[in-house]
């Protein structure tokens, strides 16, 4: 039986353009495989924050949401099915689910073997405790886009349950917002907006988390409006242009926030909550907590932690130039300044970490450390802990030997305190999740 050479001048393309799909859906496999494997063995195969729970039965694994994700190869296909193969750099944006076309993705939060606290806050942004509400990252929305979101939202409703009652114009404020980030301004704008008196309180600086950011890091892909504003045109945004923009913004609006105010306690009251810091007292009938999860330092509590070289943030690496700088800590975060400090200054940089390796740190913060250390810009020092700081010097033990190096700068990358006591003594209830 002879075949048309017609058909064969058709088939040709179509068989080309198939066995290329193919071989390059092997490379991406192949690649997606590496990355997973990457992951698991470095103990980074758990997600921190909300993320897709993608059904294996209902996936057909057309690459929609691997294609959708803004933050790169998070997602990927593996035996025709998608999987999330890094899974420590997923921050829920939630791009993966709306652009499935089959519905096979939820977004929890937590997984089952490693649950995930959260205060419990229901559809209006309120807590179990009338009155006092959440918004943002200490809710699980690490997002800047869905904290901006929330904090108007949660805003909303607090103007609107104030506005059923009668507002005591004795107290301090209708509403006191805790924190100065993305949803702290959010929702400090909203209320000028809804006319409410509001008191918004920083501990540190403006932007909360960002500002802790590495200079340069982006920080932002997707746009978003701010009340009062209107829309944050740019999708992608390095910190330092954010910030000064909501520097421009707050300024255009007359928006007044008090920095350097750490809320001390926080407790129920006739009128709503009293609110203590370490300047003063306040009264107000609502309360929002816009905090991250991760708001305090941990502390490694050794004589000299209290002096003002000691620090608990890289923010700018300028800052440290031709100084001899100890670096403490063995997450990215630690990783992270250690090898940004030697990349950018001239600085004098030792990274001292307790234990025997960075097992927890992703791999391009790995490779920089050992960049910089073979190159002999970067010193180690493993399984050792600091026992003591002093003016000019630092104080370190290594297996009952003790070393003490010339230092200037203490960096401490030790990770945050949860702020689940806190919220506790309020009577705030909290929730594991674990794939939820």
């Amino acid at each position: 039986m002879m075949i048309d050479e017609r058909w064969l001048f058709y088939l040709a393309p179509l068989v080309f353009v198939v066995v290329i799909h193919l071989l390059l859906r092997r490379r991406s496999e192949r690649k997606s495989l590496a990355l997973l494997s990457e992951a698991r063995a470095s103990g980074l195969d758990e997600p921190t924050s909300l993320h897709p729970l993608i059904d294996p039965v209902l996936c057909i694994g057309c690459g929609a949401c691997v294609r959708a994700c803004p933050e790169g190869d998070v997602l990927g296909l593996i035996r025709g099915k998608s999987h999330l193969v890094a899974p420590s750099e997923c921050i829920g944006h939630g791009a993966c689910r709306a652009a499935c076309p089959v519905g096979a993705i939820t977004l929890v939060f937590g997984t089952e073997r490693r649950g995930v606290e959260l205060p419990h806050v229901g559809p209006d942004f309120q807590t179990n405790v009338p009155g006092l509400y959440i918004a943002g990252e200490l809710g699980g929305m690490g997002l800047i886009r869905n904290a901006i979101e929330q904090g108007q939202q949660a805003m909303g409703e607090i103007a609107g349950r104030l506005k059923q009652g009668r507002r005591d114009r004795s107290l301090d404020a209708d509403v006191i917002v805790v924190g100065a980030g993305p949803a702290g301004i959010s929702a400090s704008l909203a209320a000028k907006v809804a006319g409410l008196r509001a008191v918004t309180l920083e501990q540190e600086v403006l932007g909360g988390t960002v500002s802790h950011y590495p200079r340069g890091k982006l920080v932002m892909t997707a746009p978003a409006v701010l009340p009062g504003y209107g829309k944050m045109k740019f999708r992608e945004v390095g910190k330092e242009t954010l910030l000064d923009f909501w520097k421009e913004v707050i300024a255009r609006v007359g928006l007044k926030i008090d920095y350097g105010e750490r809320v001390e306690a926080l407790e129920r009251a006739d009128h709503g909550f009293t609110v203590r810091t370490p300047v003063r007292t306040l009264r107000a009938a609502a309360v929002l907590l816009a905090i991250g999860r991760r708001g305090t330092p941990r502390r490694l509590d050794v004589p000299g932690e209290d002096l003002s070289k000691v620090v608990y943030r890289l923010i700018d690496p300028r800052q440290y130039a031709g100084r001899d700088v100890l670096v403490v800590g063995g997450g990215d975060s630690a990783l992270e300044a250690a090898a940004t400090l030697v990349e950018e200054t001239d600085a004098r940089v030792t990274l001292a970490y307790r234990g025997a390796g960075f097992a927890r740190a992703k791999a391009k913060n790995r490779s920089r450390v050992d960049a910089a250390h073979a190159a002999g810009r970067l010193g180690l020092k493993m399984e050792t802990e600091v026992r003591r700081i002093d003016p000019e010097t630092v104080e370190l033990e290594r297996a009952g030997q003790v070393d003490r190096l010339a230092n200037d700068t203490v960096i401490i990358c030790a990770g945050g305190v949860l702020p689940t006591d806190f919220l506790r003594s309020v009577g705030v209830e909290i929730e594991i999740r674990r794939g939820r």
